[in-house]
């Protein structure tokens, strides 16, 4: 099932966790995407810039991967929080314009792979744009980065 996801800067988890019942919200600063499935978006962010390529890798590979830490324990009301890994905030903060562009390139192979032509219509060089800008306001302040979805 495909989610409403805002990707949000909150200074720790306690404060990550406290949005879960009514989402970010303007108090944090935040990057806003639908109709993707927000944990396998950060498996496979992850698993680019740890082992960067512009070819799209098995699936398999993916679901292999070790996918994002519940911030809040799951519920039956579809609100799923998770913290991107410590690693991939690094590389989010430092990544290129051409890294991001590749993973935009894969991303968008993987989600027609997955969805055929009912991928997201939001321009995903953007969204991982926005979510370069908030990891480098994570590292620059030590905070962290989250999804929130619904």
């Amino acid at each position: 099932m495909a989610h409403d996801i805002v990707f949000f800067l909150a200074p720790d988890d306690e404060s990550a966790a406290a949005t879960r019942r009514l989402g970010p919200g303007p108090a944090f600063e935040s990057v806003t995407c639908r109709f993707i499935e927000p944990d396998s978006a950060i498996a496979e962010w992850d698993m680019y810039f740890e082992e960067p390529a512009a070819e799209l890798p098995p699936i398999e590979q993916l679901l292999a991967w070790p996918w994002p830490e519940w911030v809040t324990a799951p519920l039956n009301d579809g609100v799923e929080v998770f913290a991107l890994p410590p690693r991939l905030i690094r590389a989010f903060a430092d990544a290129t314009s051409v890294e991001l562009e590749e993973l935009a390139d894969r991303w968008t192979a993987r989600l027609r792979s997955a969805d055929g032509d009912e991928v997201t219509d939001d321009d995903l060089l953007a969204v991982l744009q926005g979510v370069s800008r908030l990891a480098a306001s994570a590292v620059s302040t030590g905070g962290g980065l989250y999804s929130w979805s619904f």
